[in-house]
């Protein structure tokens, strides 16, 4: 009760009319911070908490099966790179001795798999691709969920994409440690490094950077749905920020830390690789959150929290996307997508994408491969009761009641029906959208006109 009234108290100081109105230096502040303090929210909550554990059991499993892969596909391209340090790096928080320790065993166990022959070999990598498909694909769910998106990847354009990956994504990596050795001979590089300030800064900027590209990579390729470039940047910025300084402290913990080899003895690099895969998986789905916020601010006093729209407000919000689409067409303007409909009517795009699936199914409304929503025939000819019909009609998903037979009831809910489709009447939305909006009349018009 008392974490309630907190976070009540907290959502009132940033999305509250009497703050968020200010335009001093206080509103600004309070409105730039809204921005972390509905990624901590939602931490708090649990639901992003629980889909980095369960990511955790899983990368885990897929890391062997990963390098694996990445030896195969450099093996066909004549490729002989060693990729022991970087699978260190990623553990590297844990320590040295353990990193590297934890990185020979996995790279170790990979080689063999890579270099298996005869049945033995080919069933292994089945189950092990097995194995990294499926933890790709929990990966671009827990990333579908932060960013609101229902509809996952169809199967054929999953397995076309992540083989794409698995085959390009070592040869970019090879590519970009070459590019990397050849630019560090340079001789203006070498003109650097003979500084000692500059070669401190960028051997403490390398780490910053090189998760920084990371994350923007991931957060634009992995959900499905378009991630502009700016929002995924700043929330990499801030993730890069975070996996680095985290895993310095997590490296401090480790090796000062004594409780852990005295509790689990040997199994105590285990427990360290768990706790430092979860901060990790954490770390990069609060960046994506962040991204999310940034790009739809209109979800900021929402967060992860399911929407509940009235049937009126499902009505309205039927009709006024129906009509922003049919005037764009008569006009000949931009064509609206979900996101900007969501902005404009200032909806969360959750409520527009899953009206506008109801509009497509009834075949009132057509998405292009742009995602641009156009009306799927004349708009002369889609009246208006057809698409209150269409929002009426929306069901919730979850099981609905017995219809018993109650005769008065019924008499109503005929007569409401019958009432709504004579105020409609042969109303269409080319009427709806060819109609002039009407101008706000000020004191100075009424009077002129009353005389």
């Amino acid at each position: 009760m008392l974490a309630a009234r907190i976070w009540g108290f907290l959502d009132w100081c940033f999305f509250g009319s009497a703050w968020s109105s200010r335009t001093d230096t206080v509103g600004l502040v309070l409105r730039i911070l809204r921005y972390p303090y509905a990624v901590i929210r939602d931490l708090w909550r649990g639901n992003i908490n629980l889909r980095a554990m369960s990511l955790v059991y899983t990368s885990l499993l897929s890391v062997i099966p990963l390098v694996a892969f990445a030896f195969a596909i450099l093996k066909i391209f004549g490729q002989r790179h060693d990729l022991q340090p970087i699978v260190a790096e990623v553990f590297r928080p844990m320590g040295g001795a353990a990193s590297d320790d934890l990185a020979r065993r996995v790279v170790q166990f990979a080689r063999r798999v890579s270099s298996g022959s005869g049945v033995a070999g080919s069933v292994g990598l089945a189950v092990l691709a097995y194995t990294l498909f499926g933890t790709i694909k929990k990966v671009e769910d827990s990333f579908n969920y932060v960013w609101r998106v229902d509809q996952p990847r169809s199967l054929v354009r999953r397995i076309g994409e992540y083989l794409a990956l698995l085959v390009l994504g070592p040869l970019l990596l090879v590519g970009f440690i070459g590019l990397t050795h050849a630019a560090l001979d340079t001789s203006a590089v070498q003109e650097v490094a003979r500084s000692r300030l500059l070669r401190h800064f960028g051997i403490a900027i390398a780490p910053y950077a090189m998760v920084t590209v990371f994350f923007t990579t991931m957060y634009m390729l992995i959900p499905n749905t378009r991630v502009h470039f700016r929002p995924a940047f700043i929330g990499a910025i801030v993730g890069g920020v975070l996996w680095a300084a985290v895993g310095k402290l997590f490296t401090s913990f480790v090796m000062f830390s004594t409780r852990l080899q005295i509790v689990y003895a040997g199994f105590a690099f285990i427990v360290g690789a768990l706790l430092w895969t979860y901060f990790g998986w954490l770390i990069l789905l609060a960046g994506a959150q962040l991204s999310f916020y940034i790009q739809n601010p209109v979800y900021l006093r929402l967060g992860l929290q399911e929407l509940h729209l009235s049937c009126t407000e499902i009505e309205q919000l039927a009709v006024r996307i129906m009509y922003h689409i049919g005037h764009a067409h008569l006009g000949g303007e931009p064509y609206w997508r979900v996101e900007r409909l969501a902005t404009e009517l200032g909806v969360p795009g959750t409520a527009i994408a899953r009206l506008v699936r109801g509009l497509e199914q009834e075949k009132l409304l057509v998405a292009a491969e742009n995602d641009a929503l156009m009306p799927a025939r004349d708009i002369g000819q889609i009246k208006v009761s057809e698409i209150i019909d269409v929002a009426r009609d929306l069901g919730s998903g979850y099981p609905t009641p017995r219809n018993v037979g109650m005769q008065s009831v019924d008499r109503l809910m005929v007569a409401i029906d019958e009432a709504r489709r004579k105020a409609c009447g042969n109303l269409t939305l080319r009427d709806l959208a060819e109609e002039a909006p009407r101008a706000t009349l000020t004191p100075a018009t009424r009077r002129d006109s009353n005389g």
